[in-house]
């Protein structure tokens, strides 16, 4: 038996705003420990303010986001990374004319369950 597994096929979540997430590995797969998903925010993004129970990293394979964490506003922009530890009270946005191409890792896996999103 092999020791590896490769993805073809990521699983496109459905959204309604106009972003793309191509979730590679995580819940989608059966991984629960680790999600890595593949985003593109257009611009005008934006969701509401969360507080996951997971620590998320972001790396910004292009265009800029911005980041809104305990009240703290922060823009990454091409190569730039973070991590966001679970418990934050953070909002994810792209108030930007350009699209933002971005990786998210989140560890555990992401899930409605733990995000805890605000209406």
């Amino acid at each position: 038996m092999k020791k590896y597994k490769i993805q073809k096929s990521p699983f496109v979540v459905p959204t309604t705003d106009g972003k793309l997430i191509e979730e590679h590995w995580g819940n989608s797969t059966g991984n629960t420990n680790v999600s890595i998903a593949h985003m593109v925010a257009p611009p005008g993004w934006s969701e509401p303010h969360q507080t996951p129970e997971f620590d998320e990293f972001t790396l910004i394979v292009s265009g800029k986001k911005q980041f809104e964490i305990d009240g703290e506003i922060i823009i990454l922009e091409k190569g730039q990374s973070i991590l966001i530890e679970k418990g934050a009270r953070v909002r994810y946005s792209n108030p930007f004319s350009e699209p933002c191409d971005y990786i998210a890792i989140c560890l555990p896996a992401f899930s409605m369950d733990l995000v805890n999103r605000e209406e």
